[in-house]
């Protein structure tokens, strides 16, 4: 500091400022091109991922902590105003500390994220939480600042401390969110890319989960919001799990008289050349019953994914229709038989039903 003082110390002090302030984005710029550049091949050639996050998310702040060194420093070798000295050391200091807020809380996103690719995907920990550690590195922060500026935090707490009160009833359906999205979260209900089904009659797949609500994205392509507190109730179906395969139940009737054999090989081959009916388990024959018109068969399949069963029970009935047309097995069709009962006392006859009709029609107007 000393050599700096002498330096400088012959200009006036805007000039010796500007050239610290100067000095400081160069060497910004040379860690920033040179130093964070060496880092990252470095990391590039480690059999570790966290270090090449790490190197990437030092590309902010380490090279902005460099450039406002220039003005941290300068009032404590410049003879510099205090009312300015005071501006410098609070202004740099802030910068640095919102900077390095801000690459925490995104790499603790991204440890949270490495956590659930560890874990197969099977916790959906990111999503609930990233919003939370985001939070919490903001509250930090904004501490951090105060203290910088000055400002006493204490009384502020007591002050947050009656006001959260308030604040809890009043938005107590925020807080029913957040503590529901920990009890989905703990209960492994679902995860992001599920196929969940609602009580309600809504179905989606879960496109994100944060504190407050769930977003599912329909069949039709539509982004329907579930607060959490609403699914923690609610009874949830998820298709995708335990594995994503699910199984669809096509009913088939063929008419009385048919070959057993022949249907059950129609059905199976008609299972075995759709592409998304799954090898393992097996498709299924299963002879349900004995029907009004006919008997009642019924194709079990599993389908690869949930959201391929629509598809998969179309292609299955097209296949089916064209295997039996082949084979020669009828599809029945609803039939009755009527029978009209004769009268010998000179009730109800067919020919007497004929005859009314013939009359009736007789006295119709316009009836030639």
């Amino acid at each position: 500091m000393s050599t700096v003082s002498s330096v400088l110390g012959g200009f006036a002090w805007p000039v010796g400022l500007a050239v610290l302030v100067g000095g400081s984005f160069l060497a910004a710029a040379l860690v920033s091109e040179l130093g964070l550049r060496a880092a990252r091949r470095v990391a590039a050639g480690t059999r570790f991922a966290f270090d090449d996050a790490l190197v990437a998310e030092l590309r902010l702040p380490l090279p902005a902590t460099v450039a406002v060194t220039g003005a941290y420093v300068a009032p404590d070798v410049l003879a510099i105003p205090a009312a300015v000295a005071y501006y410098l050391h609070g202004g740099a200091l802030t910068v640095a500390v919102a900077v390095w807020a801000y690459a925490v809380a995104r790499l603790a996103t991204r440890a949270l994220r490495a956590y659930d690719d560890a874990s197969d995907g099977t916790t959906g920990f990111a999503p609930i939480f990233q919003n939370l550690l985001s939070f919490a590195a903001v509250a930090a922060a904004g501490a951090a600042i105060l203290h910088v500026w000055g400002i006493a935090i204490t009384p502020l707490l007591a002050s947050a401390g009656i006001a959260g009160i308030a604040v809890g009833f009043a938005a107590k359906d925020t807080v029913a969110n957040f503590f529901g999205s920990i009890a989905l979260y703990v209960d492994d209900t679902y995860k992001v890319g599920d196929y969940v089904v609602l009580d309600s009659g809504v179905s989606g797949t879960v496109l994100d989960i944060t504190i407050r609500s769930t977003r599912l994205l329909t069949r039709d392509n539509v982004v329907v919001t579930v607060p959490n507190a609403v699914l923690n109730s609610a009874q949830i179906i998820n298709h995708s799990a335990p594995v994503a395969k699910t199984r669809v139940k096509v009913p088939v009737g063929v008419a009385y008289g048919s070959d057993l054999d022949t249907v059950e090989g129609c059905l199976l081959a008609a299972a075995d050349a759709v592409n998304d009916v799954a090898a393992n388990p097996s498709p299924r024959v299963r002879f349900r019953g004995f029907g009004d018109s006919g008997l009642d068969y019924e194709l079990l399949v599993w389908v690869r994914h949930p959201l391929h069963d629509a598809k998969t029970v179309h292609a299955l009935n097209r296949e089916v229709y064209a295997r039996f047309a082949d084979a020669g097995v009828e599809i029945p069709y609803p039939q009755r038989v009527l029978h009209v009962a004769g009268d010998a006392e000179g009730g109800l006859t067919a020919d007497s039903v004929v005859d009314a009709d013939a009359e009736a029609d007789a006295e119709r107007p316009g009836a030639a």
